[in-house]
């Protein structure tokens, strides 16, 4: 039964695998566009990550994991001896706060564009579909294109540019990595039938939708163990123009494959992405007990509801995203029961420290 007190359950130590997290709150991953024309981290993402170094884990940003994989300006990679250096700054700065951090392997697929690729190529994808709407570049908003779909014969090849990125991660000094299989990315387009049309191995029924994931899954593992991997997965997901005409059965599938791989967390965001909330009779439970790992909720939890859900064992831990951007020092406010500071909604992706790494802490603002 959840009480007042049972906050305190978000604020406690937790064990998550082999790793002892300060407590149960969770830095949700969050694109900033901050990173220099190398796609590599620099001192504004060293400062911002220690900031929130309080954090139980901090999840960073996503990260291409090779210059195909990229779709926005100014987001960094894990394919280039740069951008391992970069990132190794970042980590050794969280480290010496105490803080805990994974990296976020991502590849965008099809929501890129070919000013955004190597030579204008075209964007990848499971099929030649492509989403609806404009994506910001370089050279201002683009109708998204039709990707090319990716050939059988390609698909080691993509996964071995996520094995190499977990190995760079691993020496970036990472105490983990997380694999993005959400919204509406290139792992998620294969999961999902609306961007899946495929007829070969990889297209089709569900267990050859997922089979991408769980050979991207099985190479990382070549370079951490189990316990250092976690999944992110968005079952009711919309943003980026993608659906599935059975999602609970499609999610659950991949939970209970993914309990076999031993990957210690399953990262579920339960909204669908649109800034609007569903009506939506997913059975959020089924999925969490179709995986014998460590449950992480994300999606519009304030404290009280996280601290609810912890309490009456729906949840492990849970993901913030907006709340941690804007408060650097978001346990302490937690647990002083201070106000929040605002997010700076038009700094998101400015770029520079506004909106960024000038966020005042409580010490700061009681000063």
């Amino acid at each position: 039964m959840y009480t007042q007190n049972s906050a305190a359950a978000l604020l406690s130590p937790f064990q998550l695998g082999s790793l002892t997290l300060q407590n149960r709150m969770v830095m949700a991953p969050l694109t900033r566009s901050r990173a220099n024309a190398s796609d590599s981290p620099h001192a504004l993402q060293v400062e911002y990550y220690r900031q929130r170094a309080s954090a139980g884990l901090i999840i960073s940003e996503g990260s291409q994991v090779s210059a195909q994989g990229k779709g926005y300006p100014y987001t960094p990679g894990i394919h280039s001896a740069e951008q391992v250096q970069g990132w190794r700054d970042v980590t050794q700065a969280v480290h010496r706060e105490g803080g805990k951090i994974f990296l976020q392997l991502w590849h965008v697929g099809r929501i890129s564009h070919p000013i955004a690729q190597a030579d204008g190529a075209l964007p990848v994808a499971p099929s030649a579909l492509a989403a609806v709407g404009k994506l910001f570049t370089t050279e201002g908003m683009q109708d998204f294109v039709v990707p090319r779909a990716l050939e059988e014969g390609e698909m080691p090849g993509v996964v071995k540019q996520f094995q190499d990125a977990a190995r760079n991660a691993l020496e970036a000094g990472f105490d983990g990595v997380e694999v993005h299989a959400a919204n509406g990315y290139l792992i998620d387009q294969f999961l999902r039938d609306s961007t899946n049309h495929r007829t070969d191995a990889y297209g089709g029924p569900i267990e050859n939708r997922v089979r991408l994931l769980m050979e991207i899954v099985d190479a990382v593992k070549t370079v951490w163990p189990a316990d250092r991997i976690g999944v992110r997965i968005s079952p009711i997901n919309q943003f980026n123009t993608i659906t599935d005409s059975a999602p609970e059965a499609l999610f659950v599938h991949v939970a209970r494959r993914l309990s076999e791989k031993g990957v210690v967390y399953l990262h579920v965001i339960q909204e669908d992405g649109t800034r609007r909330t569903p009506s939506s009779d997913f059975d959020w439970q089924a999925l969490r007990a179709a995986f014998d790992g460590v449950y992480v909720a994300n999606g519009a939890y304030d404290k009280a509801r996280a601290a609810k859900e912890i309490a009456e064992g729906r949840v492990d831990l849970v993901s913030f995203g907006k709340l941690f951007l804007a408060n650097p020092d978001l346990p302490r406010r937690f647990s002083e029961e201070a106000e929040f500071n605002k997010p700076w909604t038009e700094k998101f992706y400015s770029g520079g420290a506004e909106g960024y790494i000038d966020y005042p802490s409580l010490t700061e603002e009681r000063t």
